[in-house]
């Protein structure tokens, strides 16, 4: 896995903290940093997502992947999941998240609360790299609700 990152600055000016990934699969993703009303040049513009958003939206992604894979692989009837991350960081560098909490709303049909338990507990013991990773700083949690369509 490959991943390339290159600071953009603030519209070509090279001041600001734009940056632009390109991954190994072909694809883009545009990061910026907060406005610093003290230091413009130092801050960003808002423009896109921070990195650390980022990493907390890939840990969304990769436990709800495996959620529904688990549940489909299961012959469960899903028709839909999604996860609400809530995170607090550290009050100093570096600044890691310290707690996470997780809460997946998973819709379907006849789908039982204990495959969707045992799924998101199979995600966060063994198959998501990404929530393994982050549980070396963060207390993570997980909550969920199941919606009857």
């Amino acid at each position: 896995m490959e991943c390339t990152v290159n600071w953009t600055g603030a519209l070509g000016t090279r001041s600001g903290m734009g940056f632009v990934a390109e991954t190994g699969s072909g694809h883009t993703l545009v990061m910026d940093g907060a406005p610093d009303a003290a230091k413009p040049e130092n801050g960003g513009q808002n423009l896109a997502p921070r990195p650390m958003e980022t990493l907390l939206a890939g840990a969304g992604g990769c436990t709800a992947y495996d959620v529904v894979l688990i549940l489909k692989r299961g012959r469960h009837h899903v028709l839909g999941c999604s996860v609400k991350l809530e995170a607090e960081r550290a009050e100093v560098d570096p600044k890691v998240f310290t707690k996470i909490n997780m809460h997946f709303t998973v819709s379907g049909k006849d789908v039982p609360a204990a495959a969707v338990e045992r799924a998101i507990a199979m995600s966060h013991d063994k198959y998501c790299s990404a929530s393994v990773m982050l549980g070396k700083t963060a207390q993570i949690t997980t909550s969920f609700e199941v919606l009857e369509i």
